[in-house]
């Protein structure tokens, strides 16, 4: 008889999930089995479910920011052992595409993700490349490994990638979640300064300034603009970060930024915000940045962070839920239900 796990299912035609008794996955040439120790729950998990990001699949396990043990080698992986602690990473290259082909598949044209284009791990085991695993040092929590893999990840190729913030910079943040708090925490590790939380929680802005931002003002201020330029001498920022990705946030980040700033889009949604006239951003000299994911060999170098005390993650995992409780999970992130900065689900 095939051995069988649980895994939460979403089903494309009636965008609902369901937890269901399937088969352990095999893994193939090159991949490994993955016995998932936790699991976060992302707002594109959300994005998928109330289809605001297309189905790949009629039917696909959720869950892209893992953490777990290898629990089997696939055939010709070397280099791993039943037993050792990792990260899943959240996609895979296609293999395929040109770029592929020319040996650049960080740059994949046609990258798989996890959760949308092949199972994920909302599941007692996943499948996963070993090329794209990550080793997860003894001392750091499975926990606070399973964020690594997104919600710190992302602002990470965010902050020193996309966006190269550099030593003493000004850096403002709007929407300070899941994505912005780590943005904020990542910012300050590089020598952003001042930075600026821009959020219409008070809760919410209160707690960017005990994690590492210099000032926190409401999005909704008539004064904002003045606010900014106050704190920056007068500049305004020379980096933004749009972690909602509205058309309120990201327009309002873009009219903060000085000559020559620069707009990093970090959050997704429908919503088509405008850059304004040709002349005025062309004189402006601004730049707006789209940003997705990261590198895999940013997850080791977070790791080591977090292993050396450098990156606190200890408040970043707000709660922690059985697989048979994720609607609840779900709904909680959907309606901000305690400013979540992250919700795992442990199988």
């Amino acid at each position: 008889m095939v051995e069988t796990m649980r895994a939460q299912r979403f089903y494309a035609e009636t965008k609902s999930i369901a937890l269901e008794d399937v088969p352990i996955p095999d893994p193939g040439p090159g991949e490994v089995l993955v016995k998932v120790a936790f699991c976060g729950i992302c707002h594109s998990d959300l994005s998928l479910i109330n289809g605001t990001f297309p189905a790949q699949r009629p039917v696909v396990t959720q869950g892209h920011e893992a953490s777990g043990t290898v629990a089997k080698l696939g055939p010709g992986v070397t280099g791993w052992s039943e037993g050792d602690r990792v990260v899943v990473a959240a996609g895979r290259p296609c293999l395929q595409c040109v770029n592929c082909g020319h040996g650049d598949s960080a740059n994949c044209l046609r990258i798989q993700l996890m959760a949308f284009a092949y199972d994920g791990a909302w599941a007692e085991y996943t499948v996963a490349l070993a090329a794209g695993l990550t080793r997860v040092p003894d001392d750091v929590p499975l926990e606070q490994a399973a964020i690594l893999a997104d919600a710190v990840s992302t602002p990470f190729g965010a902050v020193v990638h996309t966006g190269k913030v550099a030593v003493g910079e000004s850096v403002g943040v709007w929407g300070v979640g899941g994505v912005g708090t780590h943005i904020v925490q990542l910012a300050r590790l590089v020598g952003a300064v001042p930075i600026v939380a821009v959020d219409i929680n008070p809760a919410v802005r209160q707690r960017a300034l005990e994690i590492g931002a210099d000032f926190a003002f409401d999005s909704r201020d008539d004064d904002l603009h003045g606010k900014l330029a106050e704190v920056t001498g007068g500049r305004k920022l020379d980096v933004a970060f749009d972690a909602v990705g509205i058309r309120a946030t990201f327009e309002q980040a873009l009219d903060s930024l000085t000559v020559g700033g620069r707009l990093v889009a970090v959050g997704m949604s429908s919503e088509a915000p405008s850059v304004g006239p040709t002349s005025m951003f062309g004189l402006s000299q601004r730049q707006v940045l789209g940003h997705l994911g990261y590198r895999n060999s940013d997850i080791e170098i977070l790791a080591t962070l977090v292993s050396r005390g450098r990156l606190d993650l200890t408040r970043s995992i707000s709660q922690i839920i059985p697989l048979e409780k994720i609607h609840d999970g779900i709904s909680d992130l959907e309606n901000g239900a305690g400013n979540p900065i992250r919700i795992l689900v442990q199988p």
